[in-house]
């Protein structure tokens, strides 16, 4: 089985003093998705999920729109997975290998022009209607969903909440945009996307390929305790998606679609 916690030997400087004692960080190896028999991306990501991760990843690009559309996938533990399609369901492979690091999903996205041509699902406007006051109440929901950052203070986080703040799944991985992807990847293995009714909650920053990914899934409320970027701020604008940053105690910025909160 896959760890995503190891032990390491640090020497710990404190006041003066320092001792060799053993310290637990988050693992991060590659992962290679092949999708019908050829390699089509690589990303560097936290072992654990990985049948959601390629899921969410071929969802972010557009390859697949539904669950139906993929007639097998499966991993191991060489750290590959392998997507079947169904029948009809083609992609040209060729010139879209991917390397994603897992500070940065460029998912080969290079422009809003480039989410649009992907036939990216449009927002209900003002739907779901959420009160602002629950946004706040969520990063400290979802930090008790981190078990690996607990214990390694090394993971960024991902989670997916109803319109009532419930929350309704997390995932963890060193890579934020892979933490995205096994979550939106789990939604669309079971059936469940669009998320026309649903939160997604960041723990650190929103940039860009974030925000392309939440609209993919068709989730209409994007919040984060970090700032978004300027790219995330006008692709928000023009999908028409919520966008709120700096979630903090009892205080947020709303960039975008700031009719959905009441």
């Amino acid at each position: 089985m896959n760890r995503n916690i190891i032990t390491v030997p640090v020497r710990r400087v404190e006041s003066g003093s320092n001792v060799t004692e053993q310290d637990l960080v988050a693992v991060e190896e590659p992962l290679q998705i092949r999708v019908n028999g050829s390699d089509f991306a690589i990303t560097m990501r936290t072992p654990g999920q990985d049948r959601e991760l390629a899921a969410g990843f071929l969802l972010s690009e557009g390859i697949v729109h539904g669950a139906s559309q993929i007639a097998g996938i499966a991993s191991d533990e060489r750290g590959t997975v392998t997507v079947t399609l169904a029948p009809g369901v083609e992609v040209n492979v060729a010139g879209r290998n991917f390397y994603v690091t897992s500070s940065c999903g460029v998912c080969g996205k290079a422009s809003i022009d480039g989410l649009r041509a992907t036939d990216c699902p449009t927002l209900a406007r003002g739907i779901p209607k959420v009160p602002g006051s629950l946004i706040s109440e969520l990063p400290d929901k979802l930090r008790t969903a981190q078990p690996v950052f607990a214990h390694t203070g090394g993971l960024h986080a991902a989670g997916l909440f109803d319109s009532a703040g419930n929350l309704v799944a997390a995932r963890e991985d060193v890579g934020r945009h892979n933490a995205v992807d096994k979550l939106i990847g789990a939604a669309l293995l079971g059936g469940k996307i669009p998320l026309s009714n649903n939160i997604l909650m960041l723990s650190g920053r929103i940039s860009f390929e974030l925000v392309q990914k939440a609209l993919m899934a068709g989730i209409p409320i994007v919040a984060a305790v970090g700032a978004p970027s300027s790219l995330a701020i006008e692709t928000a604008l023009q999908f028409g998606l919520t966008l709120i940053g700096f979630v903090r105690g009892q205080r947020y910025n709303v960039y975008a679609g700031h009719d959905r909160l009441v």
